[in-house]
């Protein structure tokens, strides 16, 4: 299972993710996804920790917590719903 982080602030690395939860357990991946347009963080991210209980530390703790000027928004993350891109346009044929 892995935690959501919401409203991070766009400066985060992986790095200091890494580090605030390592206070908290054993961090195994951290994600910062990134707009594929610029290239800049989209401002969240995912973090995997060893066990459930750390990950269940590092919520409680986190979740609301002010970090980088932000009220960080720290839960079990969903698991990724199957998107189709719909392609725009008409398949109707005239």
């Amino acid at each position: 299972m892995s935690i959501y982080v919401g409203n991070l602030s766009y400066d985060v690395t992986q790095d200091d993710l890494q580090e605030v939860f390592a206070e908290y357990g054993a961090v195994k991946r951290v994600q910062l996804p990134t707009d594929r347009e610029t290239g800049r963080p989209r401002g969240f991210g995912f973090v995997e920790m060893e066990t459930e209980s750390e990950e269940t530390a590092a919520i409680e703790a986190l979740d609301g917590a002010e970090w980088m000027g932000r009220a960080l928004k720290v839960n079990k993350a969903r698991p990724r719903e199957n998107r189709r891109s719909s392609g725009g346009g008409s398949t109707r044929r005239y």
